[in-house]
């Protein structure tokens, strides 16, 4: 069996609102979120397709989708028509009905039957935009094809208690899906581990003509509600052939990555621990593997530049990530990560900060288990992450005690 990626294509959901992450999708998608120093979350995805040897991307866009779709136009055109590869941006534009926006995950899809149709894939991988992971879609491909299935449902192993948040399926011992609940109250545990049960990725694999006909009688049902995880998996589950495949059997993994790696970033304190994990000595993701490679546009940039050597006024990064562009002028930065083109003054200290593209943070600033919003102006004095009571009262802290500041929030200031 040659291949078969070649002859898929992925169309990556990338609608997602993201309100979880509050003021941070206030102006962007939650794909479009930013992460790891330079890219942005939809570049995982489509790094993972393309490095699998899919040749064909669309990406469906719905909700402020201005910053992602600027972002593919600088960094993901560099597909060419002429060597059968091709990149589509979908945004919702009422091609069906005039009255209609992309009404689920599935109307996405079926809005732009036409638009697949015409590239002839035998087989659709239909993923989310809104996740970071590394992971090989041609093995799951594969699978999907051996197994002569209907539809092929990527699942991680998630604790039981804490799967409520997904679809949960449970799988009989070849791997069969008999049966698909979204977001339960009660997940089902997996078989030979009761603590644990088993989510759906929101990865699947479909054949083409399958999925249309699918999505087809699915727009006809005016009870729908036109999702995957709602209706059409749960259809398929008792009429036709579901199967399950594990995570770990396609996840990419470097030398230094001992446990395959998925996060939802979906809440300001996964964000803030995804980004600060990556400061570790051996973090949990490499992105320093040259195997699979993550594309993103990247900005050009002059290096970074840490200047001053005086007791007191040292430019100085600890165990941070500080991306290009950058200047740490006096200030000691630790376990942070800094994004393009952040200046900061002297005598900042920034502990566990992850900061934004293009922030300036003026002299003696203090700034604790931080994100920084993009273009924010940190005023000279600044004190965050010392006074709880007096962090929530002027920025959006959480649970976990993470203070996110946005420009507005500083502008509101007395």
């Amino acid at each position: 069996m040659g291949p078969l990626a070649r002859h898929a294509m992925a169309f990556v959901l990338a609608g997602g609102r993201g309100s979880r992450l509050m003021e941070l999708t206030d102006r962007r998608a939650k794909p479009a979120v930013y992460f790891g120093g330079k890219t942005r979350i939809i570049d995982f995805t489509l790094s993972n397709a393309l490095n699998s040897g899919i040749r064909r991307l669309a990406v469906a866009t719905q909700y402020k989708a201005h910053s992602l779709i600027r972002h593919l136009q600088r960094g993901w055109t560099f597909l060419r028509p002429e060597r059968n590869e091709s990149f589509d941006i979908l945004p919702a534009s009422q091609r069906v009905s005039e009255a209609n926006w992309y009404l689920g995950t599935a109307d996405a899809v079926y809005q732009n039957i036409d638009i697949i149709a015409d590239y002839h894939p035998k087989y659709i991988v239909l993923l989310a935009g809104d996740h970071i992971y590394k992971m090989d879609y041609e093995r799951m491909l594969q699978q999907h094809v051996t197994a002569g299935a209907d539809v092929t449902v990527c699942s991680i192993a998630v604790p039981r208690l804490e799967a409520t948040g997904f679809g949960v399926m449970k799988v009989d011992s070849a791997g069969r899906i008999v049966d698909f609940v979204e977001k339960p109250a009660d997940p089902p545990a997996i078989p030979d581990r009761p603590d644990m049960a088993l989510a759906s990725m929101g990865i699947y694999v479909f054949d083409t003509e399958f999925l249309f006909d699918l999505l087809r009688r699915d727009a006809a049902d005016t009870n729908s509600s036109h999702d995957f995880g709602k209706d059409l998996i749960p259809y398929i589950v008792k009429n036709g052939l579901a199967v399950a495949h594990r995570f770990e059997r396609s996840c990419v993994r470097a030398s230094t990555e001992t446990l395959p790696y998925w996060r939802d970033v979906g809440t300001v304190d996964a964000y803030w621990e995804a980004n600060i994990g990556l400061t570790e000595i051996v973090p949990a993701l490499d992105l320093y593997d040259h195997d699979w490679p993550i594309w993103t546009h990247a900005e050009i940039t002059p290096p970074a530049k840490f200047v001053h050597d005086m007791a007191g006024r040292r430019g100085e990064a600890i165990s941070s990530l500080v991306s290009g562009g950058c200047i740490v002028s006096g200030a000691e930065v630790r376990g942070s990560l800094l994004f393009t083109g952040t200046h900061v003054h002297s005598y900042v200290t920034l502990e566990q900060a992850v900061v934004l593209p293009q922030v300036d943070i003026a002299r003696g600033a203090r700034l604790k288990k931080v994100v920084v919003d993009r273009g924010v102006r940190i005023p000279a004095g600044l004190v965050v992450g010392e006074d709880p009571v007096e962090d929530a009262r002027r920025f959006r802290r959480t649970e976990a005690g993470v203070v996110l500041i946005t420009q507005p929030m500083l502008d509101a200031l007395p």
